[in-house]
C-alpha cells in the first residue's frame, strides 16, 4: 500500500470515527489527490482552526478559487459548520477530510 493510499484509508477511519460520516471512498481519493504534496507534510496537511489567516487561506484558495463559489457570508458558515462536524476537541483537522467536508457541504462533487 502506497503512502498516500494510507492516508486515504486514516482519513476515512477519521471520517467515520470521529466525524460520524460513511464516506463516499471515490470523492474522497479524488480530493486527497487534488490536495497535491501538502498530505505529506505535518504542518501543511492540517487547518488550524484558530488561525485567522489559516481560514482565509481555505476560504479564498479552495472555496473561491477551486470550487468556483461566490464571496459570501455563507463561506464562512460552511467553514463553520464542517469544523464542528469534525469536533472542535480534534487537534488535528487534516486539510484532505476539510476539504472533502466542505466539498460535499456546498454540493460541489461534480469538480472532481
Amino acid at each position: 500500500m502506497s503512502k498516500r493510499e494510507e492516508l486515504i484509508q486514516k482519513y476515512a477511519n477519521d471520517l467515520r470515527t470521529k466525524c460520524n460520516v460513511n464516506p463516499d471512498m471515490d470523492l474522497l481519493k479524488k480530493v486527497t489527490i487534488g490536495c497535491g504534496p501538502a498530505i505529506y507534510s505535518d504542518d501543511a496537511s492540517t487547518v488550524s482552526a484558530t488561525d485567522p489567516s489559516e481560514i482565509e487561506t481555505v476560504r479564498n484558495n479552495f472555496l473561491i478559487k477551486k470550487l468556483g463559489l461566490s464571496d459570501s457570508p455563507k463561506l464562512d458558515e460552511g467553514i463553520n459548520k464542517v469544523l464542528n462536524v469534525y469536533g472542535q476537541s480534534n487537534r488535528n483537522k487534516y486539510r484532505a477530510l476539510v476539504y472533502y467536508l466542505l466539498t460535499k457541504h456546498f454540493g460541489k462533487e461534480s469538480i472532481y
